[in-house]
């Protein structure tokens, strides 16, 4: 199984399952060792036609960092932090998680459009 690190530890992604809001964008970026990529991509796509198909999930997005680099970064738009909460605890979706390979780490983090 992938480890879960924060990307801010004062109010890591289950902290913010607690506030009821949406529409939200979750940011996950993913470590994946070089040697690893082929077995991530695959367990990934599953996960995501998973979680296209359970309520409020609105779209996703993965994307690969550049140049040598060894992030990939979903984006996905769930229309509230409830929707995104039971998809992810879902046992399908933890058994799922589970078959990740140790070495990954991933960042999750739940974010809302702001006006700029």
């Amino acid at each position: 199984m992938a480890k879960l690190q924060s990307l801010d530890p004062i109010t890591p992604m289950f902290a913010q399952f607690q506030e009821k809001t949406g529409p939200i964008v979750l940011a996950n970026t993913f470590l994946v060792p070089k040697e690893k990529t082929e077995e991530f991509l695959p367990l990934f796509r599953r996960q995501a036609e998973f979680m296209k198909a359970q309520p409020g999930f609105v779209s996703l997005q993965m994307h690969k960092g550049t140049a040598d680099s060894q992030l990939l970064m979903n984006i996905a738009i769930w229309e509230s932090t409830e929707a995104l909460a039971a998809a992810f605890s879902s046992p399908e979706f933890q058994r799922m998680a589970a078959d990740f390979p140790d070495d990954v780490v991933s960042y999750p983090h739940i974010f809302e459009q702001i006006n700029v």
